[in-house]
């Protein structure tokens, strides 16, 4: 197969697998998504998701959330771990919405990279997700996988979302961003991966992957 070609395969399979594609965190507004995804770093959505609706209570909007102290804020979101600096980092980034943007999220990434705890992968999840603004946002599951089938080299997410994004059409980014990584989660985990149910690496897989994963298989 040619790049090309699997490339096609690839967005032709996680569309037959993926018809609708569920959004994994929780929320109702680009407010309670931003919340939502920085309350996720290293957590699990399943984790996050039970924890919202709890903070979401008490404050689901930015003026709400500033009547609430750090220490409040914390006590709450506790459960989904770094807790202290997640605290924070919603509070601090809540009291600028308000003040600087009258309570609305900003749609560009570059403006949302400039409050706290924002990264860029929380950014351009909050815009493709929440405004439909063409994003990649590259997470452990789509960097892993963009290795496995040898679209990327690997060596850091800068470079994994450089070459999604010249490899797969602009159109398709929102939706394969949240395609690859239940991909990811179903077909080609980290761990417990088998390869006979993983038909995208199986078929068009690095070569080195490939090999490495049948030797591995051997000595077990």
């Amino acid at each position: 197969m040619t790049k090309s070609e699997k490339v096609d395969f690839t967005i032709r399979t996680l569309q037959e697998l993926y018809p609708t594609i569920p959004v994994p965190l929780e929320h109702k507004d680009p407010y309670t998504l931003l919340i939502a995804v920085l309350m996720s770093a290293q957590s699990t959505d399943v984790r996050v998701n039970l924890i919202t609706p709890l903070l979401f209570a008490k404050a689901d909007n930015p003026y709400d959330m500033i009547k609430l102290s750090i220490d409040e804020i914390r006590e709450i979101i506790k459960p989904v771990g770094l807790s202290p600096m997640k605290a924070k980092g919603i509070y601090g980034l809540s009291k600028i919405l308000v003040e600087k943007y009258d309570g609305v999220v900003p749609k560009e990434i570059e403006l949302l990279e400039e409050f706290p705890s924002v990264g860029h992968k929380t950014a351009s999840v909050v815009v493709s997700q929440a405004f439909g603004i063409p994003a990649f946002p590259i997470d452990t599951h789509i960097h892993r996988l963009m290795y496995r089938w040898g679209f990327t080299n690997g060596k850091n997410v800068v470079q994994t979302e450089k070459d999604a994004k010249r490899l797969f059409p602009r159109e398709l980014w929102n939706d394969l961003h949240l395609q690859i990584i239940w991909y990811g989660r179903e077909y080609s985990p980290a761990r417990g991966w088998n390869l006979e149910k993983d038909i995208i690496t199986k078929t068009i897989g690095r070569k080195k992957v490939l090999e490495d994963y049948y030797k591995l298989k051997k000595t077990r």
